[in-house]
């Protein structure tokens, strides 16, 4: 089977071999209820416990804090529409940079009573920190800020927004989806700084689909998104998908463990990659800023990007052109749209995002594959011509 080279790792991940064969068990002879009293139950209830404590212990947050929910969407909205229903309707503050899966419950919340402000960022892509303060003068009950972006990989200086934040007593929320395995991310010093709650997902960083956690600070009253029987602490009911568990908790440690030698394999091959890109005349987004050590977010001005990622994977390379959440939007980005970047060029965005198994062999391929596109088509200019 024809199996293009893949560099779209912030869409997702392969699942781990390790974190399978720690599944595998729960899917046959361990298949037991979490809720149920004996011993099948009890075996099950086990393994959450353990795979809380692993992810607990990968973000250096305390196993209480761990709320193990289907994926970082929810996550995103338990914190956002759960602590709002707990509040009486004031600001919110997101940045204009946030994942879908926070603007949209904020679009809601302004619906249903709330005023609703997004934080401008600059042209690099980092959140305007004089704007933010001047929002935080707003006195917002809420305020979400994602520790590094899906398409840019930049990174946000969140423990600084964060304490900013605390002068207003706002309950403060970061979508680290992205960040978790890829940069070092401890939960006590960002909730030291005044980080309430942060959302990890387990597809991003080896684990399986379907398994994602909203570590919690405990002073923070939420109200579930799905009532029930009382699961995770009250917070999320329903049958707990312990496969799933289990595999999210030992791709957390995997990806702790490893997160440094991983960082210095992707920013090599990342650093080979922009070269070669700047080299062909790309530009390339959020490089004045601090950024994941595995993305690039680039542009040719000449190329439609969701037609060159199109030609790129008849090349055999797995590229994407924007979110994969939001792939079915023609628009432009609207996170390269709050960065000021023009419609036209931010059409023409392309994100590679590399992996552990990324070789420097196939960042030279996928060069060269932008090259003899661009080729091809400056010929078909030139006849047209």
């Amino acid at each position: 089977m024809f199996a293009p080279v893949y560099f779209d790792h912030n869409a997702t991940t392969p699942v781990e071999p390790a974190v399978l064969e720690a599944m595998l068990p729960y899917f046959s002879v361990q298949f037991g209820n979490a809720s149920s009293r004996h011993e099948y139950g009890r075996a099950a209830r086990r393994a959450i416990d353990e795979a809380r404590g692993k992810v607990a212990a990968a973000v250096g947050a305390q196993a209480n804090e761990v709320i193990f929910t289907s994926c970082g969407s929810e996550a995103n909205n338990l914190f956002l529409k759960g602590a709002a229903a707990c509040l009486r309707p004031g600001a919110l503050v997101v940045s204009a940079l946030e994942h879908p899966c926070v603007l949209r419950p904020a679009e809601q919340l302004a619906r249903r009573g709330w005023t609703l402000h997004r934080a401008s960022v600059d042209a690099a892509g980092r959140v305007d920190a004089a704007a933010f303060a001047e929002l935080m003068r707003e006195r917002p009950k809420l305020v979400s800020v994602m520790l590094a972006n899906n398409e840019t990989g930049v990174v946000q200086d969140v423990e600084a927004l964060a304490a900013a934040a605390r002068s207003a007593q706002a309950w403060f929320h970061t979508d680290a989806v992205q960040a978790v395995g890829k940069l070092p991310v401890d939960f006590r010093r960002l909730n030291a700084a005044g980080v309430h709650a942060l959302t990890l997902s387990g597809h991003k960083l080896g684990g399986p689909k379907g398994a994602a956690a909203l570590v919690l600070d405990k002073r923070v009253e939420l109200e579930s998104l799905i009532a029930g029987g009382g699961h995770e602490r009250g917070l999320r009911s329903g049958t707990e998908n312990v496969a799933a568990i289990v595999g999210l908790g030992v791709a957390c440690t995997l990806a702790a463990e490893r997160q440094a030698a991983y960082a210095r394999h992707v920013a090599n091959l990342r650093q080979r990659l922009e070269s070669g890109l700047l080299a062909l005349g790309a530009t390339v987004f959020g490089v004045a800023a601090a950024r994941l050590p595995n993305t690039v977010y680039f542009a040719l001005p000449e190329l439609d990007g969701e037609t060159l990622v199109g030609q790129l994977d008849r090349a055999g390379y797995a590229a994407a052109s924007g979110a994969a959440c939001s792939s079915a939007n023609p628009e432009p980005s609207h996170v390269l749209r709050a960065m000021g970047v023009s419609p036209e060029l931010a059409r023409a965005a392309v994100r590679a995002s590399l992996g552990a198994t990324s070789t420097a062999e196939q960042v030279d391929g996928f060069l060269s594959a932008l090259h003899a596109t661009l080729a091809r088509l400056r010929r078909l200019t030139a006849m047209s011509g």
